[in-house]
């Protein structure tokens, strides 16, 4: 039994014991309306009723319960050695394209990586446990199909904005870490803007040739030794299976 097919059993005895609790939850209120009315003859009945209906709630309870069926063992081995191969193919069944690459998974515009000991998967380097193969698949598209922020001209003029907030003084013409950028850009509390959302937009205006402001300032995005620190990079994979990782951003302002 594959994971998707673990998965579909599980939900369906889960299910199974929804629709009971809800006639269990629909008894119990016959029996107390009858008693509210006084009405013995119904009363009776519902109580019978009731009795029945928490029977077979108990009984769907216990068949959910034991309806996952991986013991830890199994769960850890599938994932060290076929869940890759069962990812693809519901990848493959959506038509989102998947590759793999020295130990991971490219999907444009995320790279991902099984952590089997954990029971989760790693996008970029954000966790997710939901390991359900057709759902994260789907997930996967939904965040290849995202509309970028914007075009490149004007995703530069926002790192502009934002590379003045924080070079400023000595540290004015520097190149400063995407990661300060990155938290000026969140300031929000509840802004959306995600760092694998930063990423894509720093690969697509990379890709672009768009690189002076309309004032005339020039971008560049330095590599650094600071990109051994995973902490602070901001890593996207291409179409083609390609992984850039960006570090810090610089302008100069002199651009003749």
């Amino acid at each position: 039994m594959n994971f998707e097919e673990a998965f579909a059993q599980a939900e369906k005895a889960a299910l199974a014991a929804v629709r009971a609790a809800s006639r269990l939850s629909a008894a119990a209120r016959a029996l107390a309306k009858a008693a509210a009315e006084g009405d013995i003859g119904r009363l009776r009945r519902a109580g019978e009723r009731l009795s029945e209906e928490a029977d077979s709630a108990r009984q769907e309870a216990a068949n959910a319960c034991a309806a996952w069926t991986l013991d830890p063992e199994t769960e850890e081995r599938y994932l060290r050695e076929e869940y890759a191969d069962e990812l693809l193919r519901s990848a493959d069944a959506i038509g989102l394209k998947m590759q793999r690459h020295d130990g991971t998974i490219i999907s444009y515009p995320l790279i991902i990586r099984i952590l089997p000991s954990q029971r989760a998967v790693a996008l970029n380097r954000r966790r997710v446990s939901g390991l359900r193969p057709s759902k994260l698949a789907a997930r996967l598209k939904a965040s290849q199909n995202r509309a970028s922020r914007g075009n490149p001209q004007m995703f530069l003029e926002t790192l502009f904005s934002a590379y003045k907030l924080v070079a400023q003084g000595e540290r004015s013409g520097a190149a400063v870490s995407l990661e300060e950028i990155f938290r000026v850009l969140t300031l929000s509390p509840d802004s959306e803007y995600s760092r694998d959302d930063f990423a894509r937009d720093l690969l697509s205006l990379d890709r672009s040739g768009t690189s002076v402001t309309r004032s005339g300032a020039q971008v560049s995005l330095p590599a650094s030794t600071g990109t051994k620190d995973s902490r602070h990079t901001f890593v996207c994979a291409t179409a083609d299976g390609e992984i850039v990782t960006f570090y810090g951003i610089k302008f100069s302002e002199d651009v003749r």
